[in-house]
Formats: structure tokens, C-alpha cells, sequence
């Protein structure tokens, strides 16, 4: 007789059965997929438009966990942010949102609806998920919020692991990020009847349903927490770059959407100078407020006498006579599409001369969906790569006064330091379309690439390796942290060595002559209005963040860096109140040689930038500005972007 065949093993009962299915190899996801409007509601309400309204947000997995702090629970609440539906102004609080519901994620989550605030709380945190995931991407590190100061007898901050999202937090027509509530606040308002022809006048607007809106107060919360300084307006540029990168992210974050993209692409022939839903920014909220911003209208708008949508010509005496903050960031909203729109044109001018060819013979028909898909994809690929460098460029500015100049420098060097060999010419493209826009760096001796990359600081290397060896022990794990906040509190500890070093350092002869040369700071005494510490009697200084970067080229080479800002401050007395007047620099660190790269400086002992900062700040005192507040006392300014979205002296009637 043949070989018995043994029957398969049979689970006893349903329950062994269940649990068979249950334990499976299948991979945990890598994106939760969740849908969300494209622009606003506004656009579904039009044949054209409605089709490309609705997309797919593909956002980083969260998983859950079991943990009371842990994982992505119902709210949204996961790693780094917590939605908070509660409505002040009705005193109601929303059930949240749980993602992790079946019926949920088998639909990529709630349809689109203006009237369910459960999907205005999905809304808010796949944009918001989205902006963080792009920041990471192009810095090459997790994201970390500002610090929350704790004052008890002696100033302390603590780390922030969520940020707070209310969609429902204003019952009127502003959103804003809060420095101090470390949160996003969104508006509800009735539209007005500036624009009866698309919004009903005193329907409801949400302003946390416009992806524009949600990117926009992400952005600025990411910006304070790299750089807490930069809403300080030392300079006209200061609060019109805030409002401006805002925009940028926002702007170019939409070439993530394919839809859009082939839409508008068919639609122009490819040529997106014209107009287009990609350069028009917030459509419901600016148009329904009037007024929440001129950046809206940063690349081209409505002739008023022929009722046509025009582009803007570049005007190079504009920057120069425009102080209002959103007016003066559209300048740079202008320029960075303007190089936008020089490297999307190189990169689908043999494109363009097919289509240019093909249609010779047939004018006026529309492009072959095949080259609609080309040319969508080297678009998208130019603001990926637009978009990236102008993160990047974060890393690279100076701690504070940040001007349009040294945020263009910034850009070539970054871009310089991560692709060496710029075939594609993105580099020429950015300073061409800075220098249509009249802004020009100062103290450079040309516009060449080589005269914009900041200062080559090999003369100091010696000096600088001991610095660099005590340095390396302190952060050679960088990379291999498991949480946020075990990353947090490590750069803490850096810190605070690295301070003790320098102080330790600084008063040797030679050392201090080579620091004080190398950081732009004062280590001597005598400088007046330096503020100095109580307990040694030396001049004050604070290491002010240290921020690793793992960074990868096209080529596959891996760029690892250290970033370390410091800041000085001195108190000028003018006329009855007291000046703040700071200074700083930024040092850009090879972890793998920690040989030094860049020293980005704002000396605090240059006189002519102090004249520059005391001109800025006596023209505030006489206009009775609201940035007056700021520069005669910081604690004053709790809610630097309400103020910014909201006065009367920014823009709003």
C-alpha cells in the first residue's frame, strides 16, 4: 500500500480560526492614503474645476499603540500633532476623528464636506502631515516644534511633541499660527459679496479646508522652530520672508497633485506662466476676506479695465519702496517662481518643440495626453527640486535679521554643497530671477556663483579642530536616535556642553581673536550695551540650536552635517526706551571630518547694520506700529502672526 497523506492541521474553532487570519506577513503600510480638497470648496462648486478638486493625500503611517501617549489616536492625535475640535465661540466640542475606524480606511477616509467637521479635522492633518513630510525630506532630520519657555525663579524649555491643530478655534475671518499656545488656529466667517458670482454672500467660509491656508500656518510653525528669531522684524525683510516661505512651501506643494497638474498643463498648453490654479494661492480665503494677503497675487492678477488675468512684469525698484510685509513677500514669492518657471522651461523645451511641431499642423488643438504626462512630469520634478533647495536653504541662513539677500545666498550654497555639478543650470536660474527683482546681496563683489556662496573659512580649520574633536564624541549619534524627543533632549545636553567649551575657550588671547573673527560675536569686554552673565562677569552668549542633517545627492552621495546657531544681544538705549539689537552666526560642521564648512555670520559689533536696525526701529516708533511692540520688548509679543494676518497695519481694512 502507498504512503499515507496526512490531512492538514484543522483549527478546533472559530475563535484559532480568526486568530489564523489574523497572523499574517503582510508589510505595514507606508502611507495612510486620505482624501482632502486639492485648493478649497470653492473650486467644486465649477464644472471646470470640480474635477480636479478632490485628491489623495498620502500621509506617513502612524500606528497605533496601546500606549496612553503613543501612536495615532482619535483626534487626529499622533506624533506630531494633536487636532483639537473645540469651538470657543459655542463652547462645543466635536466627536474626533478616529482614523483607524474599518470603514474609514477602506474609503481613504471621509469624503469631502464642507458641512462635517469630522472631515475638517482629516483635512487639517493630512496637509499639515504633508508640509512635515516634505520639511524632513528636504532637511534630512525629523521636525522638532519650538521649545515651550517655562519660567519658574529661572527661564527653562521643554520639549513639544505635538502641535496643537483646532480647526474651529476663531469665529472670524483670520487663522494663525501661535507661538505661544505652541498651535494652529483656524477661522470660520461669513463670506462677503465682493465675489457674489462664486461664493454665497454670508455663507460660511472654513478656513481650515483650504490646503493653501493649513501649509501655510504648518510652514511658519516649522520656521519657528528652527529659526524662534526670525519673527523678529529687525529689517523690512524679516516678516515679509516669514510670510513668503509660507507661501512658497504652500505654492509648490501642489505640484504633488497630478490631477491638477495634467489638468493645468492641458488647459495652457504647458506654459504655466499663464494663468493657472497652481500660482493662485488661498482662492476662497483671499477672495472672500478681500484682504488676507497680497501674496495671493504674487505671480499675476485680474486687469481691473480689461477684466483679464495678467502675469506681473518684474519690477526692480519695487523692492526697494514696498515696506508692507505681504506686498514685499510676493516679491519673493515672484522670484522663486519666476526660477521655477526658467528650470521647468529648459527641462521641457525639446518637449515643447514636439508639441510645437505637432500642432503646427493642426492650430489650436490640444496636446497628445502623452505629452500632457511628459510635461507634467518634468514639472513636477522641477518644484520638487525648487522646492527642496529652498527648504534646505533654511539650514544656511543666518540665526537672525534674515534678508531676501542672504536667504538667495543661501539657496546657491545649499544647492552648491548637495549637487556640485549644475548641468540644468538651477543656479543661474535663481540669481537671474533675484536680480530682475532688484534684490541683491550686500557686501558681494558680483553675482557669479562663486561670489554668492558664502565664504570659504579653510584659513581657519586649524584653529578649529580642537573645537571640532570635543564636538565629535557629543554628536556622533545623530543619526541613529529612535524618538523625537530622545533626538530633543541629546542636542539639549550639546548644548549646554558646547556652550561650557567655548566659554572656556573663549578667553584665551589667541582663541578669542580666531573666534571672534570666525563667528562675527564679541568675546571682549567694552562693547556697549553687550549683555553679560551674572554669575562669570563675561559677555553673554547662547548657543541657540544644534541640528544635525543627513542629507542625499542625485549622485548618492550622502552630505552628513552639523548646524550650530549662536546669538549675542546688546541693549541700546534710544531716546526713552531701550533697543535690542542682536547678532549671530551660523557654523556648518563636516560630522564626518567635523571639519569646519561655513561660518554664516551677523556680527553684533557691526555698526552699520546697527544704524541700518536703529533707522528701522525709530521709523516704526514714528508710524505707531504694531513692530514697534517687538523691538522695544519680545515678552510683549506673544502672537506675532495674529498681529501679522490680522491688524490694520498688515493689510487687513
Amino acid at each position: 500500500m502507498g504512503e499515507k497523506i496526512k490531512s492538514p492541521d484543522i483549527p478546533e474553532s472559530a475563535d484559532a480560526q480568526v486568530h489564523n487570519i489574523l497572523v499574517t506577513n503582510a508589510p505595514k503600510p507606508l502611507y495612510r492614503r486620505l482624501r482632502g480638497y486639492s485648493f478649497d470648496p470653492s473650486l467644486s462648486l465649477q464644472m471646470e474645476t470640480a474635477v480636479i478638486n478632490e485628491t489623495v493625500y498620502r500621509v506617513p503611517w502612524e500606528e497605533t499603540s496601546e500606549l496612553a501617549d503613543d501612536g495615532l489616536m482619535p483626534g487626529p492625535v499622533g506624533e506630531y500633532l494633536e487636532v483639537v475640535d473645540y469651538d470657543p465661540a459655542s463652547g462645543c466640542f466635536y466627536q474626533p476623528l478616529n482614523l483607524n475606524e474599518p470603514y474609514i480606511l477602506a474609503q481613504d477616509g471621509l469624503p469631502p464636506s464642507e458641512g462635517n467637521p469630522q472631515f475638517h479635522q482629516q483635512m487639517v492633518y493630512a496637509v499639515a502631515m504633508t508640509t512635515i513630510r516634505n520639511f524632513e525630506r528636504a532637511l534630512g532630520r525629523p521636525a522638532l516644534w519650538a521649545s515651550r519657555e517655562v519660567t519658574n525663579g529661572k527661564t527653562a524649555y521643554e520639549f513639544v511633541k505635538r502641535l496643537r491643530v483646532y480647526p474651529h478655534a476663531l469665529r472670524e475671518a483670520n487663522a494663525y499660527y501661535s507661538p505661544e499656545k505652541k498651535a494652529l488656529l483656524f477661522g470660520y466667517f461669513p463670506a462677503n459679496a465682493e465675489h457674489p458670482d462664486r461664493y454665497l454672500p454670508g455663507g460660511i467660509v472654513f478656513t481650515c479646508l483650504s490646503h493653501d491656508i493649513i501649509t501655510h500656518e504648518t510652514t511658519h510653525a516649522l520656521l519657528d522652530g528652527m529659526h524662534r528669531r526670525f519673527i523678529e522684524p529687525s529689517n523690512p525683510d524679516t516678516l515679509a520672508f516669514h510670510e513668503a516661505f509660507a507661501d512658497i512651501v504652500a505654492l509648490f506643494q501642489h505640484f504633488s497633485f497630478p490631477n491638477v497638474l495634467r489638468h493645468q498643463i492641458a488647459r495652457n498648453k504647458g506654459n504655466l506662466a499663464s494663468r493657472n490654479l497652481l500660482g493662485e494661492l488661498a482662492q476662497q480665503f483671499g477672495e472672500a476676506v478681500g484682504n488676507y494677503g497680497a501674496l495671493r497675487s504674487a505671480i499675476g492678477e485680474y486687469d481691473k479695465t480689461t477684466g483679464r488675468w495678467e502675469p506681473h512684469h518684474p519690477d526692480p525698484r519695487e523692492y526697494d519702496t514696498e515696506t508692507e510685509p505681504h506686498a514685499r513677500g510676493a516679491i519673493l514669492v515672484a522670484a522663486v517662481f519666476d526660477a521655477f518657471l526658467a528650470i521647468y522651461n529648459s527641462r521641457s523645451a525639446d518637449l515643447m518643440r514636439i508639441a510645437g511641431n505637432v500642432t503646427s499642423f493642426h492650430p489650436g488643438s490640444d496636446l497628445h495626453p502623452d505629452l500632457v504626462n511628459r510635461l507634467a512630469d518634468e514639472a513636477a520634478k522641477s518644484a520638487q527640486h525648487v522646492l527642496n533647495v529652498c527648504i534646505r536653504a533654511l539650514d544656511y541662513c543666518p540665526p537672525v535679521d534674515i534678508n531676501f539677500g542672504d536667504y538667495l545666498r543661501a539657496i546657491i550654497t545649499a544647492d552648491l554643497d548637495l549637487v556640485p555639478d549644475d548641468d540644468r543650470g538651477y543656479r543661474i536660474a535663481f540669481i537671474e530671477a533675484f536680480r530682475r527683482r532688484g534684490i541683491y546681496p550686500r557686501n558681494v563683489k558680483g553675482l557669479s556663483v562663486e561670489s554668492l556662496r558664502w565664504p570659504d573659512v579653510s584659513k581657519h580649520q586649524d584653529f578649529f579642530k580642537p573645537l571640532g574633536s570635543s564636538l565629535r564624541e557629543s554628536v556622533g549619534r545623530f543619526p541613529y536616535f529612535r524618538s523625537r524627543e530622545e533626538l530633543y533632549d541629546f542636542t539639549e545636553r550639546a548644548k549646554r556642553k558646547l556652550h561650557v567649551l567655548l566659554r572656556e575657550e573663549a578667553f584665551d588671547n589667541f582663541i578669542l581673536k580666531n573666534l571672534s573673527e570666525i563667528t562675527g560675536m564679541a568675546f571682549e569686554f567694552g562693547l556697549p550695551g553687550l549683555r553679560m552673565e551674572k554669575e562669570h562677569k563675561v559677555p553673554k552668549f547662547e548657543v541657540h540650536s544644534l541640528r544635525p542633517a543627513q542629507r542625499i545627492g542625485p549622485d548618492g552621495d550622502t552630505l552628513n552635517q552639523l548646524i550650530i546657531s549662536m546669538i549675542q544681544s546688546r541693549d541700546i538705549p534710544e531716546g526713552e526706551s531701550t533697543m535690542v539689537f542682536r547678532g549671530g552666526c551660523t557654523l556648518i560642521l563636516d560630522l564626518d571630518t567635523m571639519l569646519l564648512r561655513y561660518a554664516i555670520t551677523k556680527s553684533v559689533t557691526d555698526e552699520e547694520r546697527l544704524q541700518r536696525h536703529r533707522e528701522y526701529h525709530n521709523q516704526a516708533l514714528a508710524d505707531g506700529s504694531p513692530r514697534a511692540t517687538y523691538l522695544q520688548n519680545q515678552k510683549d509679543a506673544q502672537e506675532p502672526f495674529a498681529l501679522l494676518h490680522g491688524s490694520t497695519f498688515y493689510g487687513r481694512p
